[in-house]
């Protein structure tokens, strides 16, 4: 009889709500002792059962290591699920002796807690975190497709709703898929009720990265890699490696001399995803020129199409604030969120895990051989 080894641990490293995933988090950081540094930053807002909210992070190795690996998990907040079983696992895996000398790693854990703690894709605010890197002081980005749209994306009636779809289908078969997807998901700055909506000022979790690049002084390192872990977008229980540098550019060649053929580039129409403004990619670039090479790990679900309805159905309850909430309408759209960026599936969590390892393996294998050159 053929023996083969037993993933089914891989998904024991999966939390039910944000509250158990900090708290693993948390436990596994604190367990590593005196090599690991964790620091608490607390959040204003609290969890649906009135429960604390903070970004966490745990720093393991040397403050002056001059090789840096960092994962960001939940800045879009449902999809820290996975992201924090992801960061979890890196922690419960870890061997000091196994970290070259001049190499740290830190693990930002929910980037987004409320989005997490409330299982929506977006902040406190109705923003996406992802499109709200951009220079608020300058124009707005302008997305003319979005607005022609944006009536269809949430119809006020609910009983236009099937009238929409067939609109909406319409306009994807005139436009072609990579405009209508950039005009749905590239980000805006005019509809605060809507999806993909950028902000109009520096969220509170982009102020706590952005402070934490000075207070962990990252500048003086001379190579970051970053994987922001995401879930939702391409083929399901598959990790897709994106990559949002400027084509040609050096982030590029060393993210294809670490990662290879893994790596896909939305500017070149080789991704599942398009290109979008705004995105935390963007803040780390800015920061660290040259010195950065920043990856979304895209982890597929459930089609583009699921994906879109639960995100509207789950603005639309909130469109209106003031409007009369119905618990029942709430906890089937949060259901919903949950059920397509966490699926329920042993088969796709132990895909998460493994495929993370694989990743993560890449990213400290590239930078110690740059140390070694």
């Amino acid at each position: 009889m053929l023996h083969l080894p037993d993933a089914s641990g891989l998904a024991h490293r999966f939390s039910s709500h944000y509250g158990q995933a900090r708290a693993r988090f948390c436990a596994a950081a604190d367990e590593l002792g005196t090599i690991c540094q964790r620091v608490t930053v607390p959040h204003p807002g609290v969890g649906p059962q009135g429960e604390a909210l903070s970004l966490d992070y745990a720093l393991l190795g040397s403050h002056d290591a001059s090789r840096l690996m960092v994962t960001q998990s939940a800045v879009h907040g449902v999809e820290g699920f996975a992201g924090s079983a992801i960061q979890v696992d890196q922690l419960k895996c870890f061997s000091q002796s196994g970290l070259p000398e001049d190499l740290a790693i830190l693990h930002i854990h929910a980037v987004n807690p409320h989005g997490f703690a409330w299982c929506r894709r977006v902040n406190e605010d109705g923003v996406d975190l992802n499109r709200n890197f951009i220079d608020f002081s300058g124009p707005l980005p302008d997305n003319p497709d979005y607005e022609e749209i944006r009536s269809l994306l949430m119809p006020e009636n609910p009983d236009q709703w099937d009238m929409a779809n067939r609109r909406l289908a319409e306009y994807e078969q005139s436009w072609g898929g990579a405009r209508f997807h950039r005009a749905v998901s590239g980000g805006q700055y005019v509809d605060p009720a809507g999806l993909f909506y950028g902000g109009d000022a520096p969220s509170w979790s982009r102020r706590v990265l952005e402070r934490l690049f000075i207070e962990l002084e990252l500048g003086k390192r001379e190579r970051i890699a970053v994987l922001d872990l995401h879930t939702g977008l391409g083929p399901f229980g598959y990790g897709e490696l994106i990559c949002d540098h400027p084509s040609g550019s050096l982030g590029v060649e060393i993210a294809r001399r670490w990662y290879g053929d893994n790596v896909t580039e939305p500017a070149l129409g080789t991704s599942s995803s398009v290109p979008k403004h705004g995105l935390i990619d963007y803040a780390w670039q800015q920061a660290f020129g040259d010195k950065v090479c920043f990856l979304t790990l895209e982890f597929g679900s459930h089609s583009f199409t699921n994906l879109m309805d639960v995100l509207r159905r789950d603005h639309a309850l909130r469109a209106s604030p003031g409007s009369p909430v119905n618990p029942e309408r709430i906890e089937q759209a949060r259901q919903a969120m949950e059920a397509h960026f966490y699926p329920n599936a042993i088969d796709w969590q132990e895909a998460v895990i493994f495929r993370s390892r694989q990743v993560m393996s890449m990213a400290t294998k590239g930078l110690s051989a740059e140390m070694q050159t």
